[in-house]
């Protein structure tokens, strides 16, 4: 009975997710009601003493990497390096290639610090544009972000500031830069196998007549859709007005330029992740300077945080000096609504971590807990399993990953001894697990997905699944290949 009050609880948040429901509200109502169903007497306890010290504790550590990502974010979208990066690869590749230009887009915007819920909104002007044009169903559109955004470039590649890849780092004291031949390999795979099943989607679409609009019960609203595309032209031309730029020039200096941030972002990453170890050698500790209640921190824990937070303050300055002209016709309204952005996704995050953290804290978990425990001594395919189980649970790749390393990073670490097995691929298994199951129906990315893009997932979310179980094969493939070669 305790393991189906979880199942009843997660199945119901992950119905009020998929019929449209915030996850704000509804995660810790759904994680109270199991409670309640446990015990009634604990509801108020649960919710004072586990829900809210669990969301407090995500905002406090990860808010900063949210908000500076959001900012980024739609800096580089109004000061027009997104529109300059998609002409570029338009050029090189073709307008035909909109599925692979995409992925190109999104995972150099995810990769260079951008948030992903930002990156969504940066993405789909180009993405409707580009598919519309080479008539691709538009249902298409939401497994192809995914693609570029929500998987190897978020936390397969080394390097990547996403917070999927900067979590571990305060577990297991690894750097985001953790297992790099492994983390290149599984983004092979991934991104072979998505390409693969996209275009097999949409050549079986081409074969039945279905075009951008789609046909059946996976038929868009055409005038909706046309509206929609008629207010992108118009906001487009308006801008290029503005801006005094001619769309149609082939590409200039100032459109490499446009780089610039993405790759300082990226290099100052690597210089912060390897400098403040020098810097804070023997650590901080307030009481040095007279406020010994605030203790010691914990450089371990910090720094991959600090070094993504720092490496996305010089880009947001770089982006603002590239093109303070652009950025200064809609700068208040943008800052807004980044701001806006980051909060909606820090509490979606939050508000599932504390979901699962309740969860986490029934008789139920630990039964499912010691189960998968005891079928699985190898940390990494444990790890791996674990993890996709608590993102599924919570909705959050991020919440998921925290709840897991918070219980068994020890026990992790450990093993992964036993095992003669390097932290670092402890932390590039569990970083890309926490991009598996995490895109279920609940997840809040894959809702703000799905918003943007104006689709249900009724229309969309069978192509988004597929993604997702590419994602989880993909990390199982990883383990496969160290386990026989050792690789790191």
């Amino acid at each position: 009975m305790d393991v189906m009050i979880i199942i009843i609880s997660l199945g119901l948040l992950m119905f009020l997710a998929y019929r449209g429901f915030s996850v704000i509200l509804f995660a810790p109502l759904c994680a109270l009601f199991a409670v309640f169903l446990t015990d009634p007497g604990h509801v108020l306890p649960f919710f004072s003493n586990i829900f809210m010290v669990k969301l407090v504790e995500f905002v406090k550590l990860y808010f900063p990497v949210f908000l500076l990502g959001a900012i980024f974010g739609k800096l580089v979208e109004i000061s027009g390096v997104a529109k300059s990066i998609a002409k570029i690869i338009v050029r090189f590749i073709g307008a035909k290639q909109a599925i692979l230009a995409i992925v190109i887009m999104g995972a150099i915007l995810t990769y260079s610090g951008v948030s992903l819920f930002v990156a969504v909104f940066a993405i789909y002007p180009f993405a409707a544009q580009l598919f519309r044009e080479a008539n691709i169903p538009k249902r298409l559109i939401p497994a192809t972000i995914a693609v570029s955004a929500f998987t190897f470039s978020m936390d397969s590649l080394p390097g990547s500031p996403q917070i999927q890849n900067v979590i571990p780092t305060g577990f297991f004291k690894t750097d985001i830069y953790a297992a790099p031949t492994l983390g290149i390999i599984g983004a092979i795979f991934i991104i072979t196998l998505s390409l693969l099943y996209l275009n097999h989607c949409r050549h079986k679409a081409a074969r039945k007549g279905e075009g951008y609009f789609g046909i059946g019960d996976k038929a868009i609203d055409k005038e909706a859709a046309e509206a929609e595309m008629a207010a992108s032209s118009a906001i487009s031309v308006e801008t290029t007005n503005k801006l005094g730029m001619d769309s149609e020039k082939a590409i200039s200096r100032k459109d490499w330029l446009a780089f610039i941030p993405l790759v300082l972002v990226g290099v100052m990453n690597k210089f912060f992740t390897e400098s403040f170890p020098l810097w804070y050698s023997k650590g901080f500790d307030f009481a040095t300077i007279g406020l010994k209640d605030y203790g010691n921190v914990d450089m371990s824990k910090v720094i991959g945080v600090w070094s993504v937070e720092m490496a996305l303050i010089l880009g947001i300055i770089a982006t603002v000096l590239l093109n303070l002209k652009a950025i200064k016709l809609n700068f208040n309204s943008s800052i807004n609504i980044g701001i806006s952005g980051a909060l909606l996704a820090t509490m979606n995050t939050a508000t599932e971590y504390g979901f699962g953290g309740v969860i986490a804290a029934l008789p139920g978990f630990t039964v499912i807990q010691d189960y998968l425990t005891g079928m699985f001594s190898n940390p990494l395919i444990n790890g791996a399993i674990m993890t996709n189980v608590l993102c599924g649970i919570t909705g959050s790749g991020s919440g998921g990953m925290s709840i897991t390393l918070s219980l068994l990073a020890d026990t992790y670490i450990q093993t992964a001894a036993h095992f003669d097995i390097p932290l670092e691929v402890l932390h590039r298994v569990i970083a890309m697990s926490a991009g598996g199951f995490d895109t279920l129906p609940h997840n809040g990315a894959i809702i703000t997905l799905l918003a943007v893009t104006g689709l249900t997932h009724r229309q969309a979310y069978k192509d988004i699944f597929v993604i997702t179980i590419i994602k989880t094969l993909a990390v199982f493939f990883v383990i496969g290949i160290f386990s026989l070669f050792a690789i790191v």
